[in-house]
């Protein structure tokens, strides 16, 4: 029932995004340094919004655009109603809308989707972790099988909420280009999580982000075989906003280059 629930918020919000994909947006606001809300941004989460509380009127909402709603069960939908806003703005195609429910600290089910792909990826607790590309049939996925950072393709995103580390970002940054294979930087989070899990990149890692950018997109990661934590190895990536996802043979190693350019970090 709250995959079935995710999917269809996915699509819904994707619906919107391609109805005035390649316009310009209007009501563009900065809600802080190089961080952007669009009308477009709002319209997606009014219809995710409205169709997940007509579904779950008990259950807890926190979208990016709006105050959270509490419900009487311990269910939290958690939304981003366009992921990569800053890509969306100029047209450039990298975005998507992400949905993920929790039960207290424990994921149960998220759905991404990259509309322009278009590409939808989800799972559910137990389940594994799934794509559907257009119309082709559902497949399972799964994370590479890379076993540590030589040979490795990495995905990051630039510490914009978090200048004021921004020369330990550069090390690490430094260091992980020379031990990789490649740097990667999309501009949507959510999508960066599904393409660790779908096996096409191998880590990734980034700083100050929102519980909107992660909530979908960790529980594909574990369903996919890979490991997702904060800075310190743990699961408070959530309230932290800082996550290393990869996969079982990379995520160590990873993490150990991070730890170790972030020392005595608020982290």
């Amino acid at each position: 029932m709250f995959l079935g629930s995710a999917i269809e918020a996915v699509r819904i919000g994707g619906e919107v995004l391609l109805a005035h994909r390649g316009r310009r947006p209007t009501g563009i606001d900065e809600k802080g340094l190089n961080d952007f809300v669009t009308d477009v941004d709002r319209a997606s989460q009014r219809a995710v919004v409205e169709y997940l509380r007509g579904r779950h009127p008990d259950h807890s909402i926190l979208a990016e655009e709006e105050e959270a709603h509490t419900g009487s069960e311990p269910y939290q939908w958690i939304i981003d109603p366009l992921d990569g806003t800053t890509n969306y703005i100029h047209d450039y195609p990298c975005y998507s809308v992400s949905v993920g429910v929790w039960c207290g600290n424990e994921a149960v089910a998220g759905a991404v989707l990259d509309p322009v792909r278009p590409e939808l990826f989800y799972a559910e607790r137990g389940g594994g972790a799934w794509l559907q590309a257009g119309s082709e049939e559902p497949r399972r996925i799964h994370v590479s099988d890379a076993a540590g950072l030589d040979g490795s393709l990495l995905v990051t995103g630039f510490p914009v909420r978090r200048i004021d580390q921004l020369d330990e970002y550069l090390r690490s940054f430094r260091e992980l280009l020379a031990r990789s294979c490649g740097v990667r930087r999309d501009g949507s989070a959510a999508l960066d999580l599904c393409h660790v899990a779908a096996g096409r990149l191998d880590g990734f890692w980034e700083q100050g982000l929102s519980a909107w950018d992660l909530a979908a997109g960790a529980i594909l990661v574990e369903e996919a075989g890979g490991i997702i934590t904060d800075y310190r190895g743990e699961q408070g990536y959530l309230d932290s906003g800082d996550v290393v996802a990869a996969t079982p043979g990379v995520h160590g190693e990873l993490l150990g280059v991070l730890q170790a350019h972030h020392e005595g970090g608020e982290w």
